[in-house]
Order: C-alpha cells, then sequence, then structure tokens
C-alpha cells in the first residue's frame, strides 16, 4: 500500500482529484523548492527549514524503506506557497517520542490494522514548533484548506488516523475544529528569566540546588578537560564527524536505533553550521571524549544529540545543560528545550512543560476508547504537576 501513495510531482492532480483547490501534494521538499518553502520557514523552529528537511531526504534518513514517506499537503495562491503541513506516512511508531504502541496493539488484538497512518511532524525530533507553517500568520482559509485536504486523503486511502505532535499551543483550536483529540504529555524546560550570568540563575535557585550544581561542575573542572562550545564558522566536517561516533556511542549504550548517518551530519555541519552550537569535551591528549550537540533559533535552543566514550562525573550535566544553559544566557534565549523525558533535569533548573499532540482516529469503536485514555491521562499528568510544585527547585523569594 505505501509504494500505490507515493505521488510523483507531475501526478498529484490526476492521483488525488478530490482534495481542495488550489492544494498539491508532493513527496520531497526539493521538489517545492528553496525559495518556495522559504515563504514559510518560523523563525524559531530550525527543523522546519528547507535545509534539515532536506538533509533528511537526501541522505535518505526518511523515505519509502524508513518507516517515514514524506507528504507535503500545500496551499498555493497561483505560484506562491501560502501554507504547509508536513506530514509522513507511518508504517509504525519508531521515533516519534509521543507513545502509541498501545493503541497500536489494541488494534492488532482485533485484527484491523493501525498502519500506515499519517503523522504531522518533524522525524526523530521531540521538539515543539508549528506543524502548520503559513506565509502569513493567522491564514484561517489556508489552514482550513490544508486540513482539509488531510482529511481527504487520510479517507481515500482508509488510513486508520492522522496525528500531529508537539504542536504550539496557539495551532490547538484548529485542530480542535477539525475533530483532532488533544493530548498532553510534557518535558521539563529552562527558562530565561532575564538572568544576566549563570550565577544570577543560581542565585534564583534554592540553596540545595544551588550548592549541587556548583559541586557538579566541580567535578569537571577537577577532571583537567577543555570544553569548547562551538558555532558557525568555529565548525568544521571533522566536528560532523566526532559528533556523529558519540551519537552512534549513545545509541549502542542505549540499545536503541540509529535513525541518522553520517552523510546527514555532515549535511547539516556545512548548510546549518549558523543553527548549530555544538559543546565539546577534550582530554589533555586534544582528544575529544564528550559532545552535545544543538540547534539554535532567533528565541528558543533545542538540545538534540550527546555521547561519551570515557565516563566522567557530572560531564554529561556541565556539556547538555550547564555549558548551554550559560550559551542562552549570554545569547538573551528565552526558552531552552533540552529534548524528551528526564526527571533529573528538574533539580538542575528545568520545570515540567506541557506538549502538545492532536489525534483523529478513523475508526469510532477505537477513537471513544482513545478518548477515555487521553482524559484519563491528561487527570494523571495534572496531579503530577501538582506534585511537582511542591518540590520547586527555585527560591520562592526569587
Amino acid at each position: 500500500m505505501l509504494q500505490s501513495l507515493i505521488v510523483e510531482r507531475s501526478d498529484y492532480n490526476r492521483r488525488f482529484k478530490k482534495l481542495p483547490r488550489n492544494t498539491r501534494v508532493f513527496n520531497s521538499v526539493d521538489q517545492i523548492g528553496e525559495v518556495s518553502w522559504r515563504r514559510l520557514e518560523p523563525p524559531n523552529f530550525p527543523f522546519a527549514s528547507y535545509k534539515y528537511l532536506n538533509a533528511l531526504e537526501k541522505t535518505s534518513c526518511v523515505g519509502v524503506d524508513t518507516g517515514w514517506q514524506p507528504y507535503y499537503f500545500t496551499c498555493w495562491k497561483d505560484t506562491l506557497l501560502e501554507g504547509a503541513i508536513l506530514t509522513y506516512l507511518k508504517t509504525d511508531s519508531y521515533g516519534e517520542y509521543i507513545f502509541d504502541f498501545a493503541w497500536a496493539n489494541a488494534y492488532h488484538q482485533n485484527k484491523v490494522s493501525y498502519y500506515p497512518k499519517l503523522l504531522a511532524a518533524i522525524p526523530f525530533t521531540p521538539a515543539t514548533g508549528p506543524k502548520i507553517l503559513l506565509s502569513t500568520k493567522g491564514s484561517d482559509e489556508v489552514t482550513l484548506c490544508l486540513l482539509e485536504a488531510i482529511e481527504t486523503f487520510s479517507k481515500e486511502n482508509h488510513l486508520s488516523s492522522v496525528h500531529a505532535l508537539f504542536l504550539e499551543k496557539d495551532e490547538l483550536p484548529s485542530f480542535e475544529k477539525a475533530h483532532y483529540k488533544i493530548r498532553h504529555s510534557y518535558q521539563f524546560h529552562w527558562q530565561n528569566n532575564d538572568y544576566k550570568n549563570f550565577q544570577s540563575f543560581l542565585s534564583d535557585l534554592k540553596s540545595k540546588r544551588r550548592k549541587e550544581i556548583i559541586r557538579e561542575r566541580n567535578q569537571v573542572a577537577k577532571a583537567g578537560l577543555k570544553i569548547s562550545v562551538l558555532t558557525g564558522a568555529q565548525l568544521t566536517e571533522n566536528h560532523a564527524d566526532v559528533m556523529y561516533r558519540f551519537y552512534l556511542d549513545t545509541i549502542h549504550k542505549m540499545g536503541g536505533q540509529a535513525y541518522l548517518n553520517k552523510a546527514f551530519f555532515k549535511d547539516v555541519f556545512e548548510n546549518m553550521r549558523d543553527q548549530i552550537v555544538l559543546v565539546l569535551a577534550q582530554n589533555s591528549q586534544d582528544q575529544f571524549v564528550a559532545g552535545a550537540l544543538n540547534f539554535n533559533s532567533q528565541e528558543k535552543l533545542f538540545g538534540r544529540y550527546w555521547g561519551c566514550l570515557t565516563d566522567y562525573k557530572a560531564l554529561h550535566f556541565e556539556l547538555c545543560y550547564y555549558q548551554t544553559i550559560e550559551f542562552a544566557i549570554a545569547q538573551k534565549i528565552k526558552i531552552f528545550e533540552a529534548g524528551a523525558q528526564g526527571e533529573h533535569k528538574f533539580q538542575r533548573g528545568f520545570l515540567p512543560a506541557l506538549t502538545y499532540s492532536a489525534h483523529k482516529i478513523a475508526d469510532p469503536r477505537f477513537r471513544d476508547a482513545i478518548s477515555n485514555f487521553i482524559d484519563d491521562e491528561k487527570k494523571q499528568i495534572d496531579l503530577l504537576f501538582g506534585e511537582y510544585l511542591t518540590h520547586n527547585p527555585f527560591s520562592l523569594e526569587a
């Protein structure tokens, strides 16, 4: 079925005649073109940029054989691209970070196919950012056109469901109007309260938490490592090789799947170097022993990958959190998303923040059960957030 749904650029009008007027479907951002796509690029979400999406595609990190087949639903006014929703036809639920394996299992137990499904998300990237990309912010007509196109496509191809992950909060009403069920999840985010430096951030914390961070930073300092924070022209192809090696080491230790390849790292280090913030540790022989890869935007910083070839006390916290917080403060970045999960971030100044996803289940038998699950899950998260408030790492007097 997956292969039969692939849309060639010259074929979309014939294949999907029922799609709304001025809507076109593409299987590659390259088919749309960089000039057109740049009309839609959000300033604070580098993962929706042409360069990032194109890197995923041309290095074969996504595609028909990966479980992530791109489908770009676009809306045009004459030759101008007015809006898009980037989706993927998924044949599994790996690399999403909003887990629906239990839902898939329920379908399987009832001898009903859950896959393929349609997913609006950035592959392998649990980062909050817009999924409805518009050339003119707040264009309800274009948004409606795009959601109708997805609905039509889903029904024509008998897909079990449509999902949109890590949505911006202001996108939720559009999905709710289109009868999606909103699901809550959470991560731990650091917020910049106009800190002058790292010390002013520490001063906001309770004494116990402040002392723990100072102790951890001292442990790294005593290890005699050289820490570097590199971005822009400071980055070289060798740094891409180094970070890829760290990425593979972490995948191996965690028993995970390497979704990305060396060609992808080389591509983004060459073409997105101004949006990369790389934190590296070198030993006394100038060998790179650990690194953390982040992506930067005007107001947000996104922590993505980390690796360490030799164990050092607290080095993970130094590279992934403290050095990056210092960078965020210096650059006046408002929010630092350090990735999925990780309750250990809480005691280091990262507070729980809701993340949002939207889900549309075609079969009413499963729709009602999943809706009830989502409602119960929201209640549990509300209770958990209340518990976190009682252990706030920040001083109430701050």
